[in-house]
Formats: structure tokens, C-alpha cells, sequence
């Protein structure tokens, strides 16, 4: 599994502006059983905190569990140590999702993974001269990925021809784009039935 080692070194960097955040704790008072209560920079840990949401913004995206946690306590943060300690920890969870390689869906991985196969053995056909074929089975490879962006568009399934103008309205892409897409549909159709 390959890791973005830009991403890898950010998680290590907030780590230690972290750790850093964690050591700068003031004591503020003790209760009358003698527990400790702390406090840590706001100033430190708002820094932080706005460096890890950009990080797990691009990361897992905002609708993720890791940032829409670190979001709500980093806007529910009144400067006590715990608090901190519990921003911290979602930070280190998505640390650890990530570079455990967690952050997959297993049928859209399993999806990609067929259809980068059928694309490399169109290439290969195509390199023998096996026009028709490398077509065909680009065809079969872009129906499919029409097929699954229509579905995160909340697009209907069907033929290809009308997913592509749905997405194209739904924003997905630009008319050129739906253009290109129509032009390769064609080739692949003209393919398979001999022409």
C-alpha cells in the first residue's frame, strides 16, 4: 500500500506541535478532593487545531468521522488540558486510519482495481494492433465509472448516453467533457458491432 509521505510527514509534524501544546499545560486549580485541573495556550492549541482540520479536511474530507469530531471540539474548546487531550486523541485515531490504509471502501477499491485491469489489457491489445478489442474493452471500463459517478451524484442508472448528460447537469463535469465521454461511447459501440 503506497502512503503520500507529504501526508505521513504533517501527521509527524502535528504530532510534535501536539506534544508541544500538551507540555505548555498551566495549572489553573485544584478541587477540594485535590484533583488537578489544567490549562493549555489557546493561542498554541487553536494553531494546531486549525493545521490537523485542514490536514483531515484533505485527507478524509469534511464529511468524515475524523473531522467532524476534531470540528466539534475544537469549536466547543474552553482551554482545559482534557479537552485538548481529546482533540488529540481523534487526531491520533485518524492518524492511525490512515496509515494503517483504512480509509478505503472495499467495493469501490475492488471496482478500481478490475477496471485498471481492463484498462491496461485494452492497452496491451492496442499494442498488438487489436484495435476493436482494446475499444470494446475501454467501453466496458467507462461504462462502469459513469456507472459509479452517477451513483455518488445521486444519478439514476441506465443507458450511458443519458447518465452522461445527467451527470453533465448534476454538475459533475463541464459539456466538453460530456462531449468526450459521448465520443468515446461511440467508438466503443462502433467497435463492437463490427464498424
Amino acid at each position: 500500500m503506497h502512503l503520500d509521505p507529504i501526508v505521513v510527514r504533517r501527521f509527524t509534524e502535528l504530532e510534535a506541535k501536539a506534544e508541544a501544546v500538551s507540555a505548555a499545560k498551566e495549572f489553573d486549580f485544584s478541587s477540594l478532593e485535590g484533583k488537578q485541573y489544567f490549562k493549555v495556550p489557546t493561542a498554541e492549541y487553536k494553531e494546531w487545531a486549525t493545521n490537523a482540520l485542514n490536514l483531515l479536511s484533505r485527507t478524509f474530507g469534511e464529511q468524515s468521522v475524523h473531522y467532524k469530531h476534531l470540528s466539534e471540539h475544537y469549536s466547543g474548546f474552553k482551554g482545559w488540558h482534557s479537552d485538548f487531550k481529546d482533540s488529540f486523541g481523534i487526531f491520533k485515531a485518524a492518524r492511525e486510519d490512515f496509515e494503517g490504509g483504512y480509509l478505503f471502501n472495499i467495493r469501490t477499491l475492488a471496482k478500481a482495481e478490475v477496471l485498471a485491469d481492463a484498462i491496461s489489457q485494452a492497452k496491451d491489445l492496442l499494442k498488438s494492433n487489436y484495435k476493436d478489442p482494446a475499444a470494446i474493452l475501454a467501453r466496458v471500463a467507462l461504462e462502469s465509472a459513469i456507472k459509479d459517478l452517477a451513483a455518488r451524484h445521486g444519478v439514476p442508472d441506465g443507458k450511458l448516453d443519458k447518465m452522461n448528460a445527467d451527470l453533465s447537469k448534476a454538475g459533475a463535469y463541464n459539456m466538453a467533457k460530456q462531449k468526450l465521454i459521448t465520443a468515446w461511447s461511440e467508438i466503443g459501440n462502433k467497435a463492437a458491432h463490427g464498424d
